[in-house]
């Protein structure tokens, strides 16, 4: 009898003897890990090029999500990014967590495009400069809603089947990428990446806040972009088994990071094939919005992605 997808997908999940429900992480929410970083980092730089802090950081956090209750987002809603001048767009997306709604990644569809295929809200204009309407709103916010780890936190129409991730895909995900590229609090880093991608989510958006890092775009102890930097990305999978010890592979289903110099990063694994890649562990998505490239993609117990 053939198994349901939920079950597909949970199984596509499990690592080892290592279901998804074992969290591997050491925070239970978005919420919890710019607290954490703030009460280890509170004054230190968190950002260097405005001089923003950790506790500067955490503050305008506090503040969106007053805005964003004001302007009436409920929790477990989609509200489809713009992108701000940064790093607007970096504390907009924490504000969404932080008040427990999820963020749409439009990538090329149109906002009709995107209402035909989710329940996506559009309410923030690109054109809008955050820190003005915040500016008088509190430093402090309670959340109404604490959302859990299991959460959807992203919808990214990368892939036209619309890819959800949890919050604790994108976690765990950030945390294989610190054990793979063995990173140091208070690292400078920097990343090219096109924004809103699920890619420059973890990379710049999480990483360097999970990390303790600095994001320093003008003298970067690491850099990280598709050329001319330390990590390479590389979506080209067919190819992965060749890949030198500083290529990134990069899947969009499995998060964002797969492996880094040709080793599965921590919690994920994967078997190439002639014309595929069956993936596994904690940073596969929670599933496609599509239920048709669900049942073609969760079977033998993995993510089943062609070439």
């Amino acid at each position: 009898m053939k198994k349901s997808i939920k079950t597909r997908i949970y199984n596509a999940q499990c690592i080892g003897n290592v279901e998804p429900i074992e969290y591997m992480i050491p925070y239970p929410s978005m919420r919890s890990l710019i607290e954490g970083q703030t009460i280890k980092f509170s004054n230190e730089i968190l950002m260097e090029k405005l001089k923003i802090t950790n506790h500067d950081f955490y503050s305008y956090v506090q503040q969106t999500s007053n805005w964003l209750d004001d302007l009436g987002i409920k929790p477990k809603s989609r509200l489809i990014l713009p992108q701000l001048k940064y790093p607007q767009t970096e504390i907009l997306i924490y504000g969404i967590w932080n008040l427990g709604a999820s963020v749409v990644l439009p990538s090329n569809l149109s906002i009709s495009q995107i209402k035909d295929k989710s329940d996506s809200q559009k309410l923030i204009s690109s054109n809008i400069n955050l820190f003005s309407k915040i500016k008088e709103y509190s430093k402090e916010y309670e959340p109404k809603y604490k959302p859990l780890l299991s959460d959807e936190a992203v919808l990214s129409f990368e892939k036209e089947a619309g890819v959800r991730l949890s919050h604790y895909n994108l976690l765990v995900n950030a945390s294989g990428i610190q054990k793979a590229l063995n990173l140091k609090s208070r690292t400078r880093i920097f990343c090219d990446i096109k924004e809103l991608s699920t890619s420059w989510i973890v990379f710049q958006v999480i990483l360097p806040i999970y990390s303790g890092c600095i994001y320093d775009n003008l003298k970067p102890e690491v850099s990280i972009g598709k050329s001319g930097h330390d990590y390479i990305l590389r979506s080209d999978l067919q190819n992965l088994n060749t890949f030198s010890k500083n290529d990134i592979s990069i899947s969009i289903e499995n998060t964002a990071a797969l492996s880094i110099g040709g080793k599965p990063i921590h919690l994920s694994s994967y078997d190439i094939y002639k014309n595929k890649i069956i993936i596994k562990g904690h940073s596969v998505m929670m599933g496609y919005i599509n239920n048709q490239t669900n049942e073609e993609s969760f079977k033998d117990s993995g993510l089943t992605l062609s070439f």
